[in-house]
């Protein structure tokens, strides 16, 4: 039967269907050319960074990081801006993947979401390394890059986000100590710097085939690794200064929780009995003999789960338990904000078994999505799980050094340790120790206690401090000045840890210099790329001059 159907008229001056289809399968065909093109190099940058991924905890192969820093070199060697950019998202999206694996507790999307948006970060870092390649002393520019990609990431948005940072990755390798000198930044260039030289190397080698294997020839790859070397042992030239000033006996509880994930609070009052409890075994073990009475004691954070100063049961829970020690008490509770109501305060306070309640810190850096949401009306109709934050935490305003009977620690609560201005701010505020009260119970068994007690022996070394990380589930932990793990109570175990906690005053360089060295890295690396883009013009001005 013969089509009816009216067809609009053609308009004047369009191309005939035929050609949009030509047009069309030519545009599929070199798509799908650049596709197999680039897809070796793509599968290659997946499995770089994965391989990063591996050097940090719980899988500690720190010279994993090495490799992950020379394959990224390689890969985005001689490439355009945009194809380093597609291969540094390609590197990354599986690096962060698997490094911040631990959020699968809140969902698998959020796994990839934050991922996705870190990856970003080393994409720019891709772009980076591909124009800076062609300078020479292309490895210093590379190491460089690596910091400002941290220093960017580290920053925005929402204060940033800075896991993952080289510096993490070798909190027990030889690049370590360096942190004594440059704090966390400096690691990172060093490390950078080493995985770009045996970048370096690899091309030299390369550059071999086929071609006499005389000395002369060798010696750029020869040079190459032997800078890498020297880079890499440079940080055991550096003191680690570790002798105390003093001392002082404490007692950290880890009360446990009645099980991990999302839900891992419980019943009301269940994590504060749970602390409180053991705080009254370790007065009966000293009252009998059996242990020896500490000056103070230090509980996690969130462990009372209920703000102490609104719940009489609570407050009457935790005076008990401090007046049974007979010492005070670094109680970290959850404390409704007086004047804003849907507000709290995320808190570690100073419990006196005379006094009562006293001196508090109120952490600073709450995580976004986490503690508050951003935009919370707007995405909240988006995304239903914000809602399992029903109240957003309040920033506090001052760092965290507090007087806990004898000695003057520096409170920094969780995720706070990951960011180098905070305790960096606390230790020359005069904190003599360093304490991370933290609740790591939604991310037990997950690999992120791990990743985070690595970040509080980067900060033993960097600050020359001891550092007393206080968990309600675990991982509980005293790192010595050098980072070293002295004490440690395993994951959901409930257990007291007893320690001589050396007290230091003597700061380290890194501590005088602050965030300088980051900075000058940092910009260092950009105009690194402007002076490529620059010469990279000047090329193509002096080609155009001679096809004249």
């Amino acid at each position: 039967m013969p089509d009816t159907t009216a067809r609009p008229a053609r308009k004047a001056g369009t191309v005939p269907s035929g050609s949009d289809a030509a047009a069309g399968r030519g545009r599929g065909r070199r798509f799908a050319a650049l596709v197999r093109r680039e897809a070796p190099r793509t599968a290659i940058a997946v499995l770089g960074g994965l391989v990063l991924a591996l050097a940090f905890p719980p899988y500690d192969l720190w010279p994993l990081s090495l490799v992950g820093v020379a394959a990224l070199g390689l890969l985005t060697r001689g490439r355009t801006a945009r194809q380093g950019a597609w291969t540094g998202f390609a590197f990354g999206l599986p690096f962060f993947f698997l490094l911040l694996k631990w959020l699968h507790v809140v969902g698998w999307d959020a796994v990839f979401g934050l991922a996705l948006v870190q990856a970003l970060y080393v994409a720019l870092l891709g772009a980076g390394l591909a124009r800076t390649s062609r300078l020479k002393y292309g490895p210093v520019w590379a190491a460089c890059l690596w910091v400002t990609e941290e220093w960017a990431r580290d920053r925005v948005p929402f204060g940033g986000f800075p896991w993952g940072r080289l510096a993490f990755a070798n909190t027990g390798s030889p690049f370590t100590p360096l942190a004594a000198l440059g704090g966390a930044p400096l690691v990172t260039f060093a490390v950078a710097l080493s995985g770009s030289l045996l970048a370096a190397a690899a091309v030299a080698l390369w550059r071999l085939r086929g071609k006499g294997r005389s000395v002369r020839a060798a010696l750029p790859a020869v040079e190459a690794v032997g800078l890498a070397a020297a880079v890499s042992v440079s940080g055991l030239l550096v003191p680690v200064h570790t002798d105390a000033d003093d001392r002082v006996d404490i007692a950290v509880v880890q009360g446990n929780v009645q099980k991990p994930g999302m839900d891992f609070l419980g019943r009301p009052m269940k994590i504060l009995d749970n602390h409180a409890t053991a705080t009254e075994k370790l007065a009966a073990d000293v009252k009998a003999g059996k242990a020896k009475k500490p000056d103070l004691v230090i509980w996690p954070e969130n462990a009372s789960d209920l703000d102490p100063f609104r719940y009489p049961q609570a407050y009457d829970r935790i005076e008990a338990a401090v007046k049974s020690i007979g010492v005070p008490v670094l109680v970290g509770a959850l404390v409704d904000h007086p004047d804003k109501p849907g507000y709290v305060f995320n808190q570690g306070i100073v419990w006196d078994p005379v006094k009562g309640p006293g001196a508090s810190y109120t952490k600073q850096h709450p995580v976004p999505f986490g503690e508050y949401v951003p935009f919370r009306e707007q995405l909240s109709k988006v995304i239903t799980r914000f809602q399992r934050v029903p109240r957003d935490f309040y920033p506090g305003a001052h760092t965290g050094v507090l007087a806990v009977g004898p000695a003057r620690l520096g409170d920094v609560i969780c995720f706070e340790v990951a960011y180098d201005e905070i305790v960096h701010d606390t230790v020359n505020a005069g904190a003599r120790a360093l304490v991370v009260q933290t609740n790591n119970a939604t991310y037990g068994r997950t690999g992120q206690p791990e990743q985070q007690l690595a970040m509080s022996k980067l900060r033993a070394v960097e600050h020359g401090r001891a550092v007393v990380t206080a968990a309600t589930s675990g991982i509980s932990a005293v790192v010595a000045p050098d980072g070293t793990v002295t004490h440690k109570i395993p994951e959901f175990t409930q257990g007291v840890l007893r320690a001589s906690l050396p007290l230091r005053d003597e700061k380290t360089v890194a501590d005088r210099v602050g965030a300088v060295p980051e900075w000058v890295l940092a910009i260092v690396g950009l105009l690194s790329c402007v002076a490529a883009a620059v010469v990279g013009r000047r090329g193509r001005g002096k080609d155009e001059k001679g096809q004249q």
